[in-house]
């Protein structure tokens, strides 16, 4: 796999709180002069995002529920709806974990489902935070995320307990009908081509142009 064919697997992302307009401006660039398929940024800096993109190839991704996931359902759609407005083109929102936990798969369902109609039309990736969650909660997670029309399932917030593992990808691969998105904890070209391996569609990664350099051409 060459640079440009892994660039476009990958979400540059900066969701660190502190992140000022100059870090956006510097992610953003590399972003364009890297191919990466999109930015993920916090909703606050999703117009910024837009705007320094404007007229390129690279999208906009932003999280929504971040980090927890325990906003309410009426929240994650108002935030999710509100960042399409300002020119998000990807949305991240995290599963509600408690909810599915505890085996309420009917509050998890409308949790997504809210958010899948505020932004039709648009990517909706729901993060999982696999590291939380049995081999069992995985599956009924991902059967619900087929249920209620996501576009990929994702494997952590990269805030939580821990990041994507290749099992986890695997099983996700297995249960879930569309694609998946790994992320937490890749910092390296092995770790990419791992996750790729195991049957992740596209990444997330704040060390995005660290692995690319790794690639020799």
């Amino acid at each position: 796999m060459n640079k440009k064919e892994l660039a476009i697997k990958i979400d540059h992302t900066l969701l660190r709180p502190s992140a000022t307009s100059e870090d956006i401006v510097k992610l953003c660039a590399e972003a364009k002069e890297m191919g990466f398929a999109t930015v993920c940024v916090q909703p606050s800096r999703v117009s910024q995002a837009a705007e320094l993109l404007k007229g390129s190839r690279v999208g906009v991704t932003t999280v929504i529920g971040f980090p927890h996931g325990a906003s309410s359902p009426q929240a994650k759609a108002y935030e999710a709806a509100q960042a399409v407005r300002d020119g998000a083109d990807e949305i991240d929102m995290v599963i509600n974990i408690g909810f599915l936990k505890e085996g309420d798969t009917e509050a998890v369902l409308r949790d997504i489902h809210l958010v899948r109609e505020a932004v039709k039309g648009y990517v909706l990736k729901v993060i999982l935070e696999t590291a939380e969650l049995s081999a069992d909660e995985i599956d009924t997670a991902c059967r619900l995320c087929d249920e209620a029309g996501a576009d990929f399932v994702k494997t952590s917030t990269g805030f939580g307990a821990g990041g994507a593992t290749v099992e986890a990808v695997e099983q996700m691969r297995r249960s879930f009908s569309k694609e998946v998105k790994a992320s937490g904890g890749i910092r390296t070209l092995a770790d990419a081509r791992k996750m790729i391996e195991a049957g992740a569609t596209r990444l997330g990664a704040s060390s995005g142009v660290d692995i690319l350099e790794e690639i020799e051409e």
